[in-house]
């Protein structure tokens, strides 16, 4: 555990969080940022430091976790979705260096918006960039 990780320090009990749910290899816990009502965030308890670090049984443990937690929200809280999204380094927005998972329910009145706007891709692009990744 680095000594500087607020979300290991979290789950060491040397922090305070709003808990919501707890297991072997995950805690959960409100986002004391909330982008909505019940935003939320779903870490492995060992630490990793983002996508390309985490272990494939923590990874599971944690998005089953968030599902687990998005289905208690949409009964809980009535939202009308949600949005699991994952941060991965700084130019994908990641600022807590402990891979996590935010789990955001969305109402159909709630003022978040994506940044920027998706665009069509012409197919030589597609095909070009399906080549590349099929062969990595």
């Amino acid at each position: 555990m680095p000594d500087d990780c607020i979300f290991c320090r979290i789950v060491a009990g040397e922090l305070p969080s709003a808990k919501l749910a707890e297991d072997e290899r995950t805690y959960s816990f409100l986002d004391i940022n909330p982008w909505t009502r019940g935003h939320a965030l779903v870490i492995p308890k060992a630490h990793s430091k983002n996508l390309y670090e985490i272990s494939d049984e923590d990874l599971a443990a944690t998005v089953t976790a968030a599902a687990r937690l998005a289905r208690d929200m949409r009964a809980k809280l009535a939202c009308d979705g949600v949005n699991l999204l994952n941060s991965c380094e700084p130019a994908a927005w990641q600022t807590v260096f402990h891979f996590h998972m935010h789990v955001i329910p969305r109402y159909d009145d709630d003022p978040l918006r994506l940044p920027g706007a998706p665009s069509q891709a012409e197919p030589a692009e597609l095909a070009a960039i399906a080549e590349e990744l099929t062969h990595a």
